[in-house]
């Protein structure tokens, strides 16, 4: 793991935000009214997707991808100037909120002032063209890491950035020597400490396929030296396989316990049900449904993640390209559910807590547990919204459901669920 990363990150809740989507307006400024709705959710960080000019070239769509980025150094002029954000960056940092940017450092559009000035930075195709190794990212042109004065320039950029906001994402983290991230991390430290680390670390699946390609793809645990956030990529295959219904729950479930075993003490995985590339959770569930697995993902071990629309249960996942604002207006609003489960994490979970997660297969219900030697937290999520009896190592008893504020019981070592989703805490567990 990143030798400074501070273990308080795995309380906290990131809120990601499509600057021009968010709003009609599509701006810096007129984020910053919407600032105390999203604070009050319990959110610490706000992540803004990419924020500068978008190339024009092979543009995807009106308007184009924010992951196309013409101009490292400057700012989308459709979102405002460089004062805007600061102002949007003060009025965050007034409500006791950091601020985090998008960092896309594995390609960049086609016409950007990058290839322009330093053409020498870039990949080359076969016959000596610029290109990129994902053949479907048709709108970029891959950075080339094994020139080092371009470490040098996307680091002196970094620091640029970093006297005005608190942290990086780092799209497709993996593509990017591990090594560039950990001399960018130490110098940005310099300037800023406490600055937080967000990688996209990318699926299993892509990862070997890069690999096979004779592409550079981290894996997950060599990333951890120098992020303090990864993306549950690693295991997301087995969710979606899950929900879908072609993999089972007990999979799903047995791939959160071998993270626990098989990354550092202090690991954080980014918990989510959706973000920007996936389709939204609101359009595979509702209900019971989305209201367990809401619960689930304040529940588990690491930091968690909202995409701007996910609080009002939005199903229309908004496109990168084109202007596509979300809909506040959906007749759903979870924000009072969210307010109270980010109140939970933050009082009841902690960093040090050892993790088991069980799965009853016949029934969609999962049961977790997660105790620090003094207290024991046991989750019970009903992905069916089915009543039943669960089995629970707690002693028999009754016990205050901290979710829904009313009684639980267990006898003969079984919790009675009605399909609400149930959070309880207990004295530490032993049995003699």
């Amino acid at each position: 793991m990143a030798y400074d990363t501070d273990p308080a990150l795995q309380k906290q809740l990131i809120y990601s935000v499509f600057v021009r989507n968010h709003t009609k307006e599509g701006s810096f400024r007129a984020l910053i009214p919407d600032l105390d709705r999203i604070h009050s959710l319990g959110t610490d960080i706000i992540w803004l997707l990419p924020i500068h000019p978008i190339g024009e070239i092979n543009r995807k769509g009106s308007l184009g991808s924010p992951y196309a980025i013409r101009d490292y150094r400057a700012v989308n002029p459709e979102y405002g100037d460089l004062s805007d954000l600061r102002a949007l960056a003060d009025a965050v940092h007034e409500r006791g909120m950091r601020l985090m940017i998008d960092v896309v450092y594995n390609h960049t559009s086609p016409d950007s002032v990058l290839w322009n000035e330093h053409p020498e930075f870039f990949y080359r195709k076969p016959d000596g063209k610029p290109g990129n190794h994902v053949g479907e990212w048709t709108d970029v042109i891959d950075l080339e890491y094994t020139n080092k004065d371009l470490w040098d320039y996307q680091i002196e950029t970094l620091k640029s950035w970093a006297e005005i906001v608190d942290g990086f994402r780092c799209d497709v983290a993996s593509l990017v020597p591990v090594g560039f991230w950990v001399r960018a991390r130490k110098e940005i430290a310099k300037i800023k400490p406490g600055f937080v680390w967000l990688a996209e670390s990318i699926h299993r699946s892509f990862n070997a396929e890069c690999r096979l390609r004779g592409m550079y793809a981290a894996t997950d645990t060599e990333a951890f030296e120098a992020f303090d956030i990864e993306y549950e990529y690693d295991i997301r295959d087995a969710f979606d396989r899950y929900l879908d219904g072609s993999g089972s729950l007990s999979h799903w479930m047995d791939l959160l316990n071998f993270q626990d075993f098989a990354y550092p003490k202090n690991y954080n995985k980014l918990r989510y049900l959706e973000n920007h590339d996936t389709d939204r959770i609101a359009s595979r569930m509702e209900g019971f449904s989305l209201k367990n697995y809401t619960a689930l993902i304040f529940f588990l071990k690491g930091t968690t993640l909202l995409y701007g629309g996910q609080e009002v249960a939005s199903d229309h996942r908004p496109t990168l390209f084109d202007a596509d604002p979300v809909d506040w207006d959906t007749g759903t609003d979870l924000s009072p559910f969210i307010t109270e489960l980010a109140k939970l994490k933050k009082d009841t979970l902690s960093p040090d807590d050892l993790f088991l997660a069980e799965a009853d297969d016949s029934q969609d219900i999962a049961v977790l547990t997660r105790d620090d030697g003094v207290c024991r937290k046991t989750g019970v999520f009903s992905f069916k919204g089915m009543a039943c009896d669960v089995k629970v190592s707690l002693p028999d008893g009754s016990y205050d459901d901290l979710i829904g504020g009313g009684k639980v019981s267990v006898k003969d070592g079984h919790l009675r669920c009605e399909g609400d989703p149930v959070w309880i805490t207990s004295p530490a567990f032993k049995e003699v």
